[in-house]
């Protein structure tokens, strides 16, 4: 018991460490290579943070766990809106840019509803993986391409952003490169502690394979999201926030949850496909609604998610 408290401890203090590093990274390579930061949030810091998922997901796969394999991916989107942007809008309310957010709304509810369309098959097998993956293809392409074409449109933006870069605006590449890896290896390795304490502690208290997953896995593999936007938040840089919890959402359901179907078909627990999955389509709509109201999420928005995310827990554990 005291070796799981040290992991989770050890996990968090790392967490932290890589979610500074990685913010500062992201936010410096994108003003070096003339990208917005919310893209570097869609691409940089969503799909690095997202790895910690990808990794649990692929190993309780292949370990014949798909509760948590399932319950990971499902509850760690679930986690980054409610939790993770509720966090976030409660430090300060997030801005959003209607033509980029316009997009990514549309391909988060298109990525929601592929993967509910995957999971009720009752099981996910190597085609809708494939599906699922090439949607991810797809988004990407189509993120860089309309962030290229708003390019010019974006580039006094970018010189006024300049001031409050978080590193020294002649830092190299290399560095910002090292800085990035750096803080994805830390914020990973973080992450695999502090799930691996935090199941141990859970199962010694009884809890489902699946509950676990929607639960302590899914917090604990979200928890460099939740770093990265906290920090970015105080940074004032919002739109890598926002930008990494859409990101990550959309890799999540397209690119891990697709990747380990076509490692290891899935076969989906009952639980998750009769009552978690809906809660995603909701939580989805929801978010979505809000941030398109008014282009922003407010502090009172934002205490409205961390409530919902309390009685999603309560009703786990109750379950």
């Amino acid at each position: 018991m005291t070796t799981a408290i040290l992991l989770v401890l050890g996990g968090l203090a790392l967490l932290a460490l890589g979610g500074e590093l990685l913010v500062r990274g992201a936010v410096g390579m994108a003003a070096r290579l003339g990208i917005s930061p919310l893209l570097a949030g869609l691409t940089i810091v969503g799909f690095g943070t997202s790895m910690p998922e990808l990794a649990t997901s692929v190993q309780a796969a292949l370990g014949g766990s798909p509760g948590i394999a399932l319950g990971n991916v499902v509850g760690s989107n679930i986690a980054n809106m409610l939790l993770i942007l509720g966090v976030s809008a409660v430090v300060a309310p997030l801005a959003v840019n209607p033509a980029s957010f316009k997009r990514d709304s549309i391909a988060m509810g298109g990525a929601t509803l592929l993967a509910a369309g995957a999971v009720l098959l009752g099981v996910i097998g190597l085609v809708p993986g494939l599906i699922l993956v090439t949607a991810l293809a797809g988004y990407i392409w189509w993120a860089y391409r309309s962030e290229a074409a708003s390019h010019d449109a974006e580039a006094e933006r970018h010189e006024h952003e300049a001031a409050d870069r978080p590193v020294p605006p002649d830092t190299g590449p290399v560095v910002l490169g090292g800085m990035i890896i750096a803080g994805l290896a830390a914020a990973i390795f973080g992450a695999g502690l502090l799930v691996d304490g935090a199941t141990v502690l859970a199962s010694a208290a009884g809890v489902s394979e699946s509950v676990i997953g929607l639960t302590v896995v899914a917090i604990g593999t979200s928890l460099p999201e939740l770093i990265a936007c906290v920090i970015a938040v105080i940074r004032k840089h919002g739109d890598v926030a926002l930008g990494n919890v859409v990101g990550s959402n959309i890799y999540n359901l397209c690119g891990i949850l697709g990747l380990t179907a076509m490692i290891r078909p899935i076969a989906v627990p009952a639980e998750i496909a009769r009552i978690d999955i809906w809660v995603l389509l909701g939580v989805t709509a929801l978010l979505i609604v809000q941030l398109r109201s008014g282009w922003r999420l407010s502090r009172i928005e934002g205490v409205l998610l961390l409530v919902l995310y309390v009685v999603y827990t309560a009703f786990l554990a109750l379950r």
